[in-house]
């Protein structure tokens, strides 16, 4: 028998079962402490998670993973163009880790109306494209239709409508520059979007791939690129590595090589930035973790003093100090445990009220969501918790030490 164990138990359910202590009040406060550091700690980190899955869906709905351009891209969004051949689409399918494939034309115009006019990037899509992005943000409307050739048919975002006083189907002008020249297309707005990503909003709209080719007088092979969903966002940087060294080497039919790049190359400046949140439910963690270590180290002192004749017992029937220590160190674990079983409840309650309820808004002009996101991640639950643990308890082996300074017969009369 675990002789330690059995007494910190004796100890700790005497408690639990209503004997008035002076050191009740301190107990209870220690316990919320872990509580609601380990809540804080949790919401933080799902918060976090939440926010960086929705931001970097937003980035990635409207460029995908990777994209395959011409080497001479210059950074440009409308620049150079490449000649896309099926054999070039099978061998990125191919690859281990690639979900889809597309292929996909830009070009940059004016939209004019009456009262205001707005420079934009028209993005032009084929019948391969995926639109679940789009799906999951139209307000008005419906995507384009594959093959759907009655008429220039466009996606327009809410915020360009707006700004435009445009409204689904309506029609307007576009201007598309080339050679010193103006060349008006007429557009009919088949569905509006709304991202709440106004750097993206206010620049994107979705047409036909042919339109675009039209335009710029490409043949049917010939566009701005090929954009890749891999399976796995985790293996992002692999992924692109092993294509980019794989499509160095393919020319298309005008000698062009193939350039690849991963959106994080695309937007440093956002990913970037999100990488920066990590460092702030690191600092949240941090104190967290100091504030529940203080607050069961005052705890545990209060223990061991209100428990100083029962000490004084133990080491007069010859328990070594070691084993007295280790006796109330199991008796604040027991208190640190059920302070975390109830920070997860309160961390759980309120990540599924806020999931499937939304009660808790943002605002999308500063935020870029319209509510605050929470995302639960097992594995990083699970070393919250073990850390926790860990640390809360190894904060209190240095006060445990208070305990070899009792004196057995001053403590025996100790009340």
């Amino acid at each position: 028998m675990n002789l330690e164990l059995f007494i910190a138990k004796r100890i700790y359910f005497s408690r639990q079962k209503g004997e008035k202590r002076v050191s009740s009040p301190a107990i209870k406060i220690a316990i919320a402490g872990v509580a609601i550091g380990l809540a804080a700690m949790t919401l933080a980190l799902s918060i976090v998670i939440g926010f960086k899955k929705e931001v970097r869906n937003k980035v990635i709905g409207f460029g995908s993973h990777i994209q395959i351009s011409s080497l001479s891209d210059n950074g440009t969004l409308d620049y150079g163009a490449i000649c896309v051949t099926p054999g070039i689409i099978d061998t990125i399918q191919q690859f281990p880790g690639v979900k889809h494939t597309e292929l996909y034309a830009n070009m940059s115009g004016i939209i004019k109306t009456d009262n205001d006019f707005q420079g934009v990037m028209f993005k032009g899509v084929g019948a391969d494209y995926d639109w679940d992005f789009f799906r999951k943000n139209m307000v008005e409307g419906d995507i384009l239709a594959p093959n759907d050739t009655t008429g220039n048919k466009a996606i327009i975002s809410k915020y360009i409508a707006d700004k435009l006083e445009l409204s689904l189907g309506d029609t307007f002008i576009s201007y598309f520059i080339q050679e010193s020249s103006a060349r008006p297309r007429k557009f009919t707005i088949s569905g509006i979007y709304s991202t709440n990503f106004e750097e993206y909003d206010k620049l994107y709209l979705i047409t036909d791939i042919s339109i675009i080719q039209r335009l710029q007088g490409w043949e049917k092979d010939k566009v701005s690129g090929i954009e890749i969903l891999v399976e796995d966002y985790d293996e992002l940087d692999s992924i692109r590595d092993e294509l980019f060294f794989e499509m160095l080497g393919h020319r298309d039919r005008e000698g062009n090589a193939f350039y690849t790049r991963s959106i994080k190359e695309m937007n440093p400046n956002i990913f970037g930035w999100l990488d920066l949140l990590d460092m702030n439910v690191v600092v949240i963690i941090l104190l967290m973790l100091a504030i529940s270590g203080f607050t069961m180290t005052s705890g545990l002192l209060i223990i061991i003093l209100e428990n100083t004749n029962l000490i004084g017992t133990l080491k007069t029937m010859g328990m070594r100090n070691g084993s007295i220590r280790k006796t109330f160190l199991y008796v604040a674990s027991f208190l640190v445990i059920k302070g975390m079983i109830w920070g997860n409840i309160i961390a759980v309650a309120i990540i599924v009220i806020q999931k499937y309820t939304g009660i808790l808004k943002l605002d999308p002009n500063n935020y870029y969501v319209t509510q605050v996101p929470v995302e639960t991640n097992i594995l990083y639950w699970i070393l919250l918790n073990i850390g926790t643990l860990v640390v809360t308890v190894a904060t209190m082996i240095i006060p445990s030490y208070l305990i070899s300074k009792i004196s057995p017969a001053k403590s025996i009369r100790y009340e």
